[in-house]
């Protein structure tokens, strides 16, 4: 058994997959997007996970102007790595889902390991007025929508914005196919350690939120990988917490946020990320373990260094 490194905490701030009309808090405009990231950081998340949406609609915008807005602000309100997805929305082709990474060149940007049923038409059963008019269609469509992530476009990413421009990845793994994904492209030379996983539970089409999964996962990627990553777990919704606290106890790190719950317990809405921040923090500290500084995640990871940013 390794000894316990400090909890890296990722705080994923607004995402692509909630709508306006699923809470107030869920941040929308630049201005509320860098203050949900910065006030992230103060509570003690390292690395911050952003999306853009469209200061209007609130709907996912992969526009590098818009997360241009948010990107510098960020940077000068506090010493966290950022990490620009490039999940971007459901529907986006993969050039869209790059432009903000590619004009950005972030420390890190996220990168999905495969293809999957991206199922969350289920939400879109609990409301009945709307916001906006994009909202229900866009829950609704992923009853007959596949996520691509093909062998092409993951190696597409790794050229572009890894080789091309110094960004390592959060590597976001739903299934355990997933990880044999990136064991091919490790083998291929394409990535090199120290890779940062990220297991995902609890999305329909993915794996799905049941404990043993992650125990598996977690195995397999022993198995595959040695000593030569780091790892994190994300859960969505009420998995959030319980499954947090289980990676943490395993020795890995976690990721909370808005983008991946909108409540901070049952039956509340989180009034911010760094309520979510702040209560996972907690936990890692009554376990007896500390939560990493930037800096600490910026040399396990490898990464470059804001320094080197453009932004």
């Amino acid at each position: 058994m390794s000894e316990q490194k400090n909890v890296i905490i990722t705080c994923a701030v607004t995402g692509g997959i909630h709508t306006p009309t699923m809470s107030p808090y869920l941040p929308i405009t630049p201005r509320q997007i860098s203050q949900a990231a910065i006030d992230a950081a103060e509570a003690g998340a390292s690395i911050i996970h952003l999306h853009a949406r469209d200061p209007e609609t609130g709907r996912p915008d992969p526009r590098p102007e818009t997360f241009m807005q948010f990107l510098p602000v960020i940077k000068d309100g506090c010493d966290a790595v950022v990490n620009v997805s490039t999940g971007g929305g459901l529907g986006m082709t993969i050039d869209e889902r790059l432009a903000a990474a590619l004009t950005a060149s972030p420390e890190m940007a996220s990168l999905n390991m495969g293809s999957l049923n991206f199922g969350i038409f289920p939400m879109a059963q609990k409301y009945q007025d709307w916001k906006f008019d994009w909202e229900e269609p866009f829950l609704e469509v992923t009853r007959d929508f596949i996520f691509p992530n093909t062998f092409k476009t993951i190696d597409y990413a790794l050229q572009e914005l890894g080789e091309g421009h110094g960004t390592r990845f959060e590597f976001e793994c739903y299934d355990l196919g997933h990880l044999y994904n990136l064991a091919y492209f490790v083998d291929q030379g394409l990535i090199k350690p120290p890779f940062f996983i990220q297991l995902i539970y609890g999305i329909l089409g993915g794996a799905g939120a049941d404990p043993d999964n992650l125990m598996h996962m977690h195995t397999i990627a022993q198995k595959l990988f040695g000593e030569d990553y780091e790892w994190s777990v994300l859960a969505a919704g009420r998995h959030q917490m319980p499954f947090a606290t289980q990676a943490a106890m395993l020795g890995g790190n976690v990721r909370v946020g808005l983008e991946d719950s909108l409540y901070i317990s049952k039956g509340e809405l989180a009034e911010s990320n760094a309520q979510q921040v702040s209560k996972i923090r907690g936990v890692v500290e009554s376990l007896g373990m500390q939560v990493a500084t930037p800096d600490e995640a910026r040399k396990r990871l490898a990464l470059k260094g804001a320094s080197h940013v453009n932004f």
